[in-house]
């Protein structure tokens, strides 16, 4: 399939995990890749890879929370490539922590990273999206459908994410724009690596956010995505799709 052929995509957390995914599932199927991280190193390597096989892409490192540096990403996407056509925002980060024991600065590392970042994204991005009859795939998660163990940050952040896109879904229906989002569950990317855990964590508690089927992949969402944000997705918008292996059934 061709479905990305002449279209420019921007993708945030391309460095690695779903965004590095949904970056290799689009330039295979046509794309013009801008890809964003603040992993400045592991970015460039990514997007070398991509170079190396022939896609046409360009590494760009931000800060998705800091408002200057996104409006700049945005320039400098349409100074390249001259249009923007999806925007997917998949950078985030995942802190586990008792609620009692969350200090303030941690929410609010998480809200803005994963929620204002989007926001601004978002925000910078419609207007070029307006122009083209784009679109937009937000990284929620199951954790804005159920609670989430020591995850009250984060599933909030992703709350948040999902009340967000249905919003731009309404608000920019009438001028072409669509919206969607994902809900991946039991996915193995690099966000989960390295994680601590509360002293006291029972980790029974895990069962509520495992998948029948076992973890997979992080191209089992670029998949979704690809689908959402192509022309097989032109009659889908405001919705939220789980990628989570019967997580939620």
């Amino acid at each position: 399939m061709q479905r990305f052929t002449n279209k420019v995509a921007l993708i945030t957390g391309a460095a690695s995990g779903i965004g590095k995914a949904t970056a290799e599932r689009l330039i295979q199927e046509g794309a013009a890749v801008f890809c964003v991280d603040l992993q400045a190193a592991a970015l460039q390597e990514t997007v070398a890879e991509f170079e190396k096989a022939g896609a046409k892409a360009e590494a760009y490192a931000c800060d998705v929370s800091d408002e200057a540096q996104v409006k700049a990403c945005i320039q400098r996407c349409i100074a390249s490539f001259g249009q923007l056509d999806t925007l997917i925002n998949m950078a985030g980060i995942l802190r586990f922590v008792n609620t009692h024991e969350c200090s303030l600065e941690t929410f609010t590392l998480i809200t803005k990273v994963n929620l204002i970042g989007t926001f601004l994204l978002c925000r910078e991005a419609l207007p070029e999206l307006i122009k083209t009859k784009g679109n937009i795939v937000n990284a929620a998660s199951t954790s804005a459908l159920q609670g989430l163990p020591w995850g009250a940050a984060y599933g909030a952040s992703k709350a948040g994410i999902l009340a967000l896109t249905r919003s731009i879904a309404v608000d920019y229906a009438l001028q072409g724009v669509r919206a969607n989002c994902v809900a991946p569950g039991d996915i193995l990317t690099p966000i989960a690596s390295g994680l601590e855990f509360p002293k006291d964590a029972n980790f029974d508690l895990l069962r509520r956010i495992s998948s029948l089927t076992g973890g997979k992949g992080p191209e089992v969402v670029a998949g979704v995505i690809a689908m959402l944000a192509s022309e097989d997705g032109c009659h889908i918008t405001g919705e939220c799709i789980r990628v989570d292996g019967g997580t939620l059934a």
